[in-house]
């Protein structure tokens, strides 16, 4: 926890370590196995206008479900966010929403630095992920023979009246 991250950024302190993905409870859903540990760093700066930022860097390696063929499959996980934090009720500014390369974050009392963790880390999974080997979904079905939708397809466009 770190009590306050507009003073953390303007000290320009920084803060590592790691945490079991088994303790990170509302990940659990989208892995396959809870196994290892992820590395996370957050630094604090001030940027050119002398607004806080928080750099937060975590990697690991987790055990997410292919969705094709429904195994484990090993995922590099490699977040890298800028953040800006906002006191809770203070209104934030519209350029602010608009730029990509910050996120804005609103802070009440304290960052919970390993919620901010687990928290980037969901946003960071992929939408449906797949082996290579598995390919993407296409006219073949999973168990190799043709879509019986691919017959359909072709009466679509080829027939005449």
């Amino acid at each position: 926890m770190i009590a306050d991250p507009f003073r953390f950024a303007v000290e320009a302190r920084s803060l590592a370590g790691k945490v079991g993905v088994a303790a990170l409870e509302r990940l659990a859903d989208a892995l396959a196995g809870t196994e290892g540990d992820v590395e996370y760093r957050i630094a604090g700066s001030l940027d050119k206008q002398g607004k806080p930022r928080l750099q937060l860097i975590v990697k690991g390696c987790l055990e997410l479900r292919c969705q094709r063929c429904l195994e484990g499959m090993s995922w590099a996980l490699a977040v890298d966010r800028v953040l800006q934090p906002f006191r809770s009720g203070e209104e934030i500014p519209d350029e602010e929403l608009e730029d990509d390369e910050v996120d804005a974050i609103e802070v009440e009392s304290g960052l919970d630095v390993i919620g901010l963790v687990e928290d980037e880390i969901l946003l960071a999974l992929p939408i449906a992920p797949r082996h290579e080997s598995c390919g993407p979904a296409g006219q073949e079905g999973a168990d190799g023979k043709a879509s019986p939708f691919a017959v359909l397809a072709g009466l679509r466009g080829g027939g005449k009246a």
